[in-house]
């Protein structure tokens, strides 16, 4: 499916970083290490690098990882491109920051077992930034999975990082142009924590 999608001249969420990360430069520092998860085109990733972050980027569809190649090459920046299966994808390393952007693909047990891994993928005193759709998205129709269960909720995201210290954790409605692929007015949640150290 996911190669289909992507199997495209155009880019299907833009070359432009979702708004999440523009919203939270301020956390991007130079050097810092970054994992993105299911990271599509590439528009996150390399935004990342431009920012001067050490970026892995990860990702299933070999037509999307092309085209995130291309861009990060036309910007002059690189990343370290792996084509994985994120639901079976053991991660080997730690990193100060780990990222997951619209990665609303999976249903609740498999999304309970991939953020589980994504935790382990995280230094200690490193950030989880997590960014997706809420449930009401699914009426607004512009953009996502058609599945409520696999949309966020605040209480959600909260339960599913017990423990860590919860730095932002908001949703809330916005007006977002995104390539084709999410358009319009969205129901959003950006979440953002810390890893005990």
């Amino acid at each position: 499916m996911w190669e289909e999608r992507y199997a495209t001249p155009d880019y299907v969420f833009g070359t432009k970083p979702a708004a999440f990360l523009n919203a939270h430069e301020a956390l991007l520092g130079a050097g810092q290490s970054a994992l993105s998860v299911a990271d599509g085109e590439g528009r996150n990733s390399v935004f990342l690098a431009e920012k001067g972050l050490s970026v892995t980027a990860l990702e299933y569809a070999p037509s999307a990882i092309a085209k995130a190649e291309a861009l990060a090459a036309a910007r002059g920046v690189t990343v370290d491109f792996r084509e994985v299966d994120v639901l079976a994808y053991e991660f080997p390393q730690a990193y100060d920051m780990v990222l997951g952007i619209f990665i609303q693909f999976m249903g609740p047990p498999a999304r309970a077992a991939l953020f589980e891994r994504m935790k382990t993928a995280v230094k200690p005193a490193g950030l989880m930034l997590l960014h997706g759709y809420t449930p009401e998205q699914i009426a607004l129709k512009t953009g996502g999975p058609p599945s409520a269960e696999n949309m966020y909720t605040e209480e959600l995201l909260r339960d599913a990082f017990t423990g860590w210290d919860i730095l932002t954790c908001r949703a809330y409605e916005a007006e977002i142009k995104e390539g084709t692929g999410h358009a319009g007015r969205s129901a959003l949640v950006d979440f953002i924590a810390r890893k005990p150290g």
